[in-house]
């Protein structure tokens, strides 16, 4: 991907969000021709030159300094994850030519026989995926609950299950699984995606996922030129699912630190709950209708 291109569009779009009524400017000058605030403002928030900026949003981050960064995050008014994209985009822009020769031979992250266990070990519906979304390995249960995704025809033979795909590829499986959460899951894969772009440009699998969307869907390349970015840590989903009907599961996901790239996903239901009780149907359903593969597939 194109360092400086994300660069320039993540601080363009940012630069447009915002009104001068958002900031202590209020109505800073007459006769605006721009939706959100002009480069001159941001400078001045940010206690920049205007030089300087327009040399940052023009994609040059070289020798950025922290401080420049943090003052940079106030003036944009950036959350948690554009803060830490922002970083990102500039740690990888001075990183040395070696280190983005070893981030480009980076091999594949794959499951390892011990994180496997710890997914069988789980009562509860867990899976591991990595930064492209892919499913790479999952408990019986978390493959009972995704049977749809493998069902579609958006997944491909010899190919692991990915979540954006299936999105994106087989628009009516995925709201007939997610009903009207469906959208929101759908920004929300692309802004997941677009963070990973940033702290690892040079991901041929990324790289490669994302022109196939691109290519493929109209909404994704929409989605995808918003520049959004966001965490996926903790949260709610409803699952339609064919066998056992309406799910509501909360998630928390938990980064795998021998693992860069792989992250386990664990779904709960409250207790004594319909959702509960779902997931006993759906483990007797699994257990009678699947035969556990130990690889996720």
């Amino acid at each position: 991907m194109d360092l400086r291109a994300e660069t320039r569009e993540f601080l363009t779009t940012r630069r447009g969000r915002i009104t001068p009524e958002r900031t202590n400017l209020g109505a800073y000058g007459g006769n605006r021709r721009v939706p959100g605030l002009r480069r001159e403002e941001v400078a001045m928030l940010a206690g920049v030159s205007v030089d300087y900026y327009t040399r940052m949003e023009r994609g040059n981050l070289a020798g950025v300094s922290e401080e420049v960064l943090e003052a940079l995050t106030e003036a944009l008014q950036l959350d948690e994850a554009e803060r830490g994209h922002l970083f990102d985009l500039a740690r990888t822009a001075n990183a040395s030519g070696a280190a983005r020769s070893r981030a480009r031979r980076a091999p594949t992250p794959v499951l390892r026989p011990a994180v496997q266990r710890i997914l069988d070990s789980l009562d509860a519906p867990a899976f591991v995926r990595n930064a492209c979304l892919d499913v790479v390995g999952t408990n019986l249960l978390a493959r009972a609950l995704y049977a749809p995704l493998y069902d579609s025809p958006s997944c491909a033979p010899g190919e692991p299950v990915n979540s954006a795909r299936f999105m994106f590829l087989d628009v009516p499986g995925a709201q007939s699984f997610w009903g009207d959460k469906a959208e929101r899951l759908t920004r929300d894969s692309v802004a997941i995606l677009r963070a990973e772009a940033g702290r690892n440009p040079y991901d041929k699998r990324l790289t490669a996922l994302v022109g196939e969307l691109s290519t493929r869907s109209e909404d994704f390349r929409r989605l995808w030129a918003s520049h959004d970015v966001r965490y996926h840590r903790s949260g709610t989903k409803v699952f339609h699912h064919p066998a056992v009907g309406l799910l509501e599961l909360d998630y928390e996901a938990l980064v795998l630190p021998a693992d860069p790239g792989l992250q386990l996903n664990v779904y709960t239901a409250v207790p004594a709950s319909p959702s509960a009780d779902g997931l006993r149907l759906l483990a007797s359903w699994a257990a009678t209708t699947l035969v556990p593969s130990g690889s996720g597939a």
